[in-house]
């Protein structure tokens, strides 16, 4: 009962062993018996045969490929595009600061609170002023006390200069007189007593005109210490004054408020001295698109490029690149790229995820379906071309963009047969039969 299915495979086997293996053997075997062996006819002539076997021109590239593996292929002409840099970030705020106090003293305004906007320079926490106020009446009133001391030591000054004149216009006298008594002396005609005694005048007037420049220098001395008494009286009143306004915190920039300002009734100390801060203010507008490139993309990226972000929830930021790092993170080797935003709204929150694209300098690309790409024994990613011999060549590609209509590659000649269809089946040097598909890029 066994005999008929061993037979029946047999058969099976035999007959699919002459379709695939025998394929060419089997058609030719047919050729020679149909159709005039199986009616008797006589054979044809040895002309007519090589007449009816001659291949047909159109027939010609079909014997030329026999062996060649076909593919579908595409020939692709580069393209210039707009090269992009793609990254992961967030969002940060332009400015966050926390105000702290610079002086000491408790709260007596009430608390604005969180999410509040402030403008630059508005009141945030108000501190009890104390006897800072006095401190400064009482600065203000040594200062005019300096200023009305000003024109008397100013009036000491044209006195002391008289007196200068007359202590100089008397020495003058004596030492005329002086001169006269030492001449009348020489000729007979005065005494010693007379000399000594003119002597006397000269010296007496000279430590006169001594004294009187003494009192000259001391007036104007008595001036220079007045003004200088001025000077340190408005020091005094710019430091009352600047200890007075530290009691009004004020907003540095306008933005929003992260935090509620400190209460009423709160002591505040100076930031020095671990006092806890007055608020928080966040700056969104515009705000801060920050990511990090790769070593292998910095050199890319310029300052000024325009830039653009797309939200995790949908929304879309344009801006431009304002900061690019020279310093790489130690440890994951990647450089810090900022790009500013508009964001008059205040739609945009710090701290969003954001996929960041950047413009670089356009270059050569092609286009092409996903389904192209390969991988050679190296694990490079690439796509496998067809040569002028008809044989396949993998070459290496690079990733620009990914587009609906397929992907952008770099890395291949300007002009390049691409096999679209069969690239797995192929590798270096095997020789392909193309069939072309035409598409416009």
């Amino acid at each position: 009962m066994r005999l008929l299915p061993l037979l029946t495979a047999l058969l099976v086997a035999a007959a699919l062993y002459g379709i695939v293996i025998e394929r060419d053997r089997l058609l030719n075997f047919a050729r020679d018996i149909a159709p005039s062996a199986l009616s008797g006819e006589a054979p044809a002539a040895p002309e007519e045969t090589a007449a009816e076997a001659a291949p047909e021109p159109e027939a010609q590239p079909e014997a030329e490929t026999e062996g060649a593996v076909k593919v579908m292929a595409r020939a692709s002409t580069a393209q210039e595009i707009d090269a992009q840099v793609l990254l992961r970030g967030e969002t940060e705020a332009a400015r966050m600061v926390e105000v702290m106090a610079e002086t000491t003293g408790r709260v007596i305004s009430d608390p604005l609170r969180k999410g509040a906007f402030v403008e630059a320079g508005e009141a945030l926490c108000v501190l009890d002023p104390g006897t800072r106020e006095v401190s400064l009446a009482e600065a203000e009133a040594s200062l005019a006390d300096a200023r009305s001391r000003v024109p008397e030591a100013e009036a000491r000054i044209p006195e002391a200069e008289a007196r200068v004149a007359e202590a100089e216009a008397a020495l003058e006298e004596a030492n005329i007189n002086a001169n006269a008594a030492n001449r009348l002396s020489e000729s007979g005609f005065a005494s010693d007593t007379r000399v000594a005694a003119t002597t006397a005048g000269v010296r007496s007037a000279e430590a006169a005109v001594s004294s009187a420049r003494a009192g000259l220098e001391s007036a104007r001395a008595g001036v220079e210490s007045t003004k200088a008494a001025i000077e340190s009286a408005e020091a005094a009143v710019a430091r009352a004054e600047d200890e007075l306004a530290k009691t009004t915190i004020k907003a540095p920039f306008a933005g929003l408020l992260e935090s509620d300002t400190a209460e009423l009734g709160a002591l505040m100390q100076s930031g020095g001295m671990g006092g806890a801060p007055c608020a928080t203010i966040l700056q969104l507008d515009p705000i801060k698109l920050v990511g990090f490139v790769p070593e292998t993309e910095v050199g890319r990226i310029e300052v000024g490029a325009p830039a653009g972000a797309r939200l995790t929830e949908g929304g879309e930021i344009a801006g431009r690149v304002t900061f690019v790092s020279r310093s790489a993170d130690p440890v994951t080797r990647t450089f810090r790229v900022e790009v500013t935003a508009d964001n008059a709204g205040l739609a945009i929150s710090a701290g969003q995820t954001a996929e960041i694209v950047i413009e670089a300098e356009g270059e050569p690309a092609h286009l092409l379906p996903q389904s192209a790409l390969t991988l050679n024994d190296e694990g490079q990613i690439g796509v496998r071309t067809v040569t002028e011999e008809r044989t396949a060549l993998f070459l290496p590609v690079e990733i620009l963009r990914d587009t609906a209509r397929g992907i952008f590659v770099g890395g291949l000649p300007d002009e390049v047969d691409v096999i679209l269809l069969g690239q797995e089946y192929v590798t270096d040097g095997v020789p392909v039969a193309p069939s072309y598909e035409e598409i416009l890029q």
